[in-house]
């Protein structure tokens, strides 16, 4: 009993320097906000720059950095560690390799000064295909739970401030500005909610609002998510931001939670919140209450004490290196080893799209590695008998050789034209030969009388017949819309207003066949970009290779390309 008692002693002591310590931290930003102005308050509610917040000098309160996760430091250096998407480090079922991540991750952050770091993501799968599916952890909530926490006491451990994301049901990137999650109270408390909840639990400094609607009412504005849930019944005290650009109201936002708008004031300037608050719609002490959860998270996690930048630790981190090795060895799955077929002997052919590639998934979950092996590199260091047949070296474009026109076969590429609206409204406003279709205006006009925006594009070709059956590749990526015709059936595409994508599809053409081919294109608004292919598999080739080897390694999956931010697959 006695040693209960001491037990039960020395958790309340515990509890008692925790609570003194977090007392200490709010006692601090009370008193900052206590001098602040209105104006210096609000400017503290929204982004600086796409990745920084404000800084108060007079007031001895810095500028914050914070930087795209969750697979590496994204910003403010053109290199980083990349480390292992979130599904795989999930699939290590090990709690140390994610902490060594968020470690590691720490570590590469200070090394930047940045103070805060957006990730982990922890969405739940509920489609396949969405486009962010690899940066988070699966369908299972106490795995994704359970690795996050890890990763976020790592990160947390090196004194940067991890950001948990996207609450909540942030399922898919389509339409993800006005899609609603329709979702029943029970399922989200035992789907969706508990990886949140326990980052909550365990300390975490930020939690992120999703772009979508949660039944019918946007993330940002769902008071009953954010006040009731998060900071009520879980005792969240740091600080909610919203996704880039997921603001949608001044009042509905602030009242409903939202303590940082980012990237930029858009509707937390101070015009917009001073009305509010002279109107009575927002009270002062709502800002106040923002302004005390940021200084009291910047206490907390030393960025008002400290340089955010640790010189001592290098960018290209060998410790951040090894974690990052480390960790994809130890999230690889091996379903069977049939025949001891592993480890591999004799020749090996490597074969498929990202033999020679080093794939990462795209949007702010794409980091630059300083320096990276591909699978074929490395196959062919442990053996160099072992082929790598990338698809640059299978598969032989020939736009630039068969295709023409017309059937007339008098001049080779396609005819383009161009109109002045989204919609191939009305006559072309330029009519063109063009030889490929690889165009990146980037934010110009393709030619005069067309708009930097809102314009569209077509273009027609014919492909002339060969003697026997071939196996094509078509490859067409775009931003904005896109789609691609064969023989008046649409093959491919993806139409909407969206950031760089692309699909690809094997198109299995009969002997003496000929191909129409049509391209659509649009651009809405910003950057403008269309890329389309046409390859033949060299059959020979593969076959000789094949016949000589004796295993073959086939390299599939998705890249940047194919899953990202943005778009769904």
């Amino acid at each position: 009993m006695n040693i209960y008692r001491r037990c039960a002693a020395m958790l309340i002591a515990a509890m008692a320097v925790v609570s003194v310590y977090a007392d200490n931290h709010d006692k601090r930003a009370r008193e900052l906000a206590g001098q602040m102005t209105l104006d210096e308050k609000i400017s503290l509610l929204s982004g600086e720059t796409s990745f920084s917040i404000r800084a108060i000098p007079r007031l001895g309160i810095p500028r914050v950095l914070l930087a795209d996760g969750p697979q590496g430091v994204r910003n403010h250096a053109p290199h980083s560690t990349l480390y292992p998407c979130g599904i795989l480090t999930a699939a290590s079922w090990d709690r140390d390799v994610a902490r060594r991540i968020g470690e590691s991750i720490g570590d590469d952050a200070r090394a930047r000064g940045v103070g805060i770091m957006l990730g982990p993501g922890v969405n739940i799968y509920r489609s396949p295909l969405c486009g962010r599916n690899y940066e988070y952890m699966g369908e299972d909530p106490y795995l994704a739970s359970e690795t996050a926490v890890a990763y976020i006491n790592g990160m947390q451990s090196r004194g940067v401030m991890s950001t948990v994301k996207h609450f909540a049901a942030n399922n898919q990137e389509w339409s993800r500005h006005h899609a609603s999650s329709e979702v029943d109270e029970r399922t989200l408390h035992e789907i969706y909610f508990p990886a949140f909840r326990k980052a909550v639990k365990a300390g975490v400094g930020a939690v992120m609002n999703s772009y979508n609607p949660l039944n019918g009412v946007h993330a940002t504005e769902n008071a009953w998510l954010n006040n009731e849930i998060l900071k009520g019944e879980w005792g969240f005290d740091g600080i909610l931001m919203s996704d880039w650009t997921s603001v949608y109201s001044t009042v509905g936002a602030a009242n409903a939670g939202l303590d940082l708008e980012m990237p930029k004031a858009v509707w937390f300037t101070p015009d917009k919140l001073k009305a509010a608050i002279e109107s009575g719609r927002v009270s002062q002490a709502v800002v106040d209450d923002k302004v005390v959860r940021l200084l009291r998270t910047y206490s907390r996690f030393g960025l008002l004490d400290r340089e955010q930048r640790d010189s001592t630790i290098a960018l290209d981190c060998a410790v951040s290196a090894q974690t990052a090795l480390d960790a994809a060895r130890g999230g690889i799955v091996l379903l069977k080893n049939d025949g001891n077929v592993l480890p591999l002997k004799g020749r090996t052919v490597v074969v498929g799209p990202h033999a020679d590639k080093v794939t990462t998934g795209g949007g702010s979950g794409f980091v630059s590695p300083f320096h990276a092996v591909t699978l074929g590199d490395a196959m062919k260091k442990m053996n160099r008998k072992n082929v790598v047949l990338s698809d640059s070296i299978l598969f032989n474009d020939i736009v630039g050789k068969c295709v023409w026109t017309d059937s007339t076969c008098k001049t080779r590429g396609f005819i383009g034209e161009y109109f002045a609206n989204q919609n191939f409204e009305g006559k072309p406003m330029m009519v063109r030969n063009d030889s490929v279709v690889k165009f990146d205006w980037d934010y110009k006009s393709p030619c005069a009388g067309i708009p930097d925006d809102h314009f569209s594009a077509r273009w027609k070709g014919w492909v002339e017949p060969s003697d026997r059956q071939r196996q094509m590749k078509l490859t067409i990526g775009g931003d904005d819309g896109y789609r691609v015709f064969v023989n008046g059936r649409k093959v491919a595409g993806d139409w909407g207003n969206h950031s760089y994508s692309m699909r690809e599809i094997q198109l299995p053409v009969e002997a003496g066949e000929t191909l129409d081919l049509v391209i659509e294109y649009f651009d809405n608004i910003s950057s403008a970009k269309i890329d389309f292919s046409l390859s033949v598999l060299d059959e020979e080739l593969l076959e000789k290779e094949v016949r000589r080897a004796d295993n073959v390694v086939v390299c599939t999956g998705f890249d940047s390309d194919t899953e990202g931010e943005g778009f769904d697959r």
